[in-house]
């Protein structure tokens, strides 16, 4: 007689256990039969349960009923309403491999039949106004399948629906979906191609296989090259709760950069010793030269004030602008905030956003010694090549004379046409 028995399978716990014991057992041997070059345990199921057979003979807790179900493996009558050895074997042995080769580094191995190919890249790299495509590919084709391409948005945490296919036909969904086609380079081709591609399209992507059996997807991200910088508004450093910091980084030609974003500008050299908002929600500003006024003496890094209230709490924000379709140009004089937006409309331009400059400066080289007007009433200068009368800094970048008064005539202005 069995003493402890599990109601759902008729079996002893301590049978189950002693049988989940061996197939680890024989996972292990399995992983060392690969590093050693010999042949390999087999993955089927029913060679697990003859090659042990003799085992499970011997065991000291297996009765004769527990003989029997271990017997129908071999085609002998299993005993109805219970859960078999070979049954248990097929349930528990793929998650045993499983967890082992995954232990031990082993990517190529699956359980079960994988449809979609793993990409060679899993990050693409962009620029606004390009075409992009996102590789999915099929190693076989399903009798019947949908493939869906989802977004996810990291700073609302949820996924945005792009485009569904069966392989014939495709339906975009969204803003994105009107830019977005299936490559269809052949048959198996799921790629999905963006075109037009804008900032806010930066992020990871989901090419999700639905057969109605087992589902599975590959993620990519998308990675545009560009520029993050550091914006205030006019009325002085944290002002920003963080809709508003989205909504000035917007109105800048750019978006609220991510964490990785960020941490990419600061290994180009950006430092900055005031906190700002980023897509994610999260606070946090950049510091290479650790210093008592930038939280201490300790390393350099991404210093982090962790997630804040998105309606109370008030920082500065960090923007992230890519290549430009237009041009950026100065025009010299001594003007007034509005006397620069009549001379760029008088050479079909509009004055620059600071996300314009940046980006002008970034891409195309912009170095100009002079400050000019921007639309946000800012007076800022480009500088590529260093010098001592540009500003004094010995670092390339974007200086700032901070917001002069719209009346003051001393400045030239930035114009930006396309």
């Amino acid at each position: 007689m069995v003493s402890s028995t599990d109601k759902g399978t008729g079996l002893d716990t301590g049978h189950l256990a002693w049988l989940t014991g061996l197939m680890v057992e024989r996972s292990f041997q399995h992983s060392s039969s690969l590093s050693t070059g010999m042949k390999p345990f087999s993955k089927d199921p029913l060679d697990c349960l003859k090659q042990d057979r003799e085992q499970l003979s011997i065991a000291p807790f297996v009765s004769g009923r527990d003989q029997l179900l271990t017997d129908s493996a071999f085609g002998l009558p299993i005993m109805p309403g219970s859960l078999t050895l070979p049954a248990l074997c097929r349930l528990l042995l793929p998650w045993a491999f499983a967890i082992f080769h995954k232990a031990l580094g082993d990517s190529a191995f699956h359980p079960g039949p994988h449809y979609l190919l793993p990409p060679i890249h899993e990050v693409i790299h962009s620029r606004r106004g390009a075409t992009a495509t996102l590789p999915c590919v099929l190693g076989a084709s399903p009798p019947s399948y949908k493939v869906r391409w989802s977004k996810v948005e990291p700073g609302e945490l949820r996924e945005t629906l792009i485009l569904i296919t069966n392989g014939l036909h495709a339906r975009g969904y969204g803003p994105l979906g009107g830019r977005a086609r299936m490559r269809r380079s052949h048959r198996l081709d799921a790629s999905l191609v963006i075109e037009g591609v804008r900032l806010e399209d930066e992020g990871r992507y989901r090419c999700e296989l639905v057969n109605g059996i087992e589902d599975e997807s590959v993620a990519l991200t998308l990675r545009l090259e560009g520029v993050v910088f550091p914006y205030q508004p006019s009325r002085g450093r944290y002002q920003f709760n963080y809709y508003e910091a989205k909504q000035a980084c917007e109105e800048q030609d750019g978006r609220l950069a991510t964490y990785s974003q960020l941490y990419q500008a600061w290994t180009e050299g950006l430092d900055w010793c005031n906190a700002g908002w980023l897509l994610e929600g999260s606070v946090r500003y950049p510091v290479l030269t650790a210093r008592a006024p930038c939280g201490g003496r300790g390393r350099p890094g991404i210093r982090s004030y962790g997630p804040r209230d998105r309606k109370r709490d008030r920082y500065d924000a960090f923007c992230f602008t890519s290549a430009l379709a237009g041009q950026v140009f100065f025009v010299p004089g001594r003007l007034t905030l509005s006397e620069a937006h009549a001379a760029c409309r008088r050479r079909g331009a509009v004055v620059a956003k600071v996300g314009h400059l940046y980006a002008a400066w970034k891409f195309s080289g912009l170095d100009q010694c002079d400050g000019g007007w921007l639309a946000d009433g800012s007076v800022r200068f480009p500088i590529t090549a260093p010098r001592p009368r540009c500003g004094g800094l010995p670092d390339p970048g974007v200086r700032s004379f901070g917001f002069p008064r719209p009346q003051q005539a001393a400045y030239g202005t930035y114009c930006y046409a396309e």
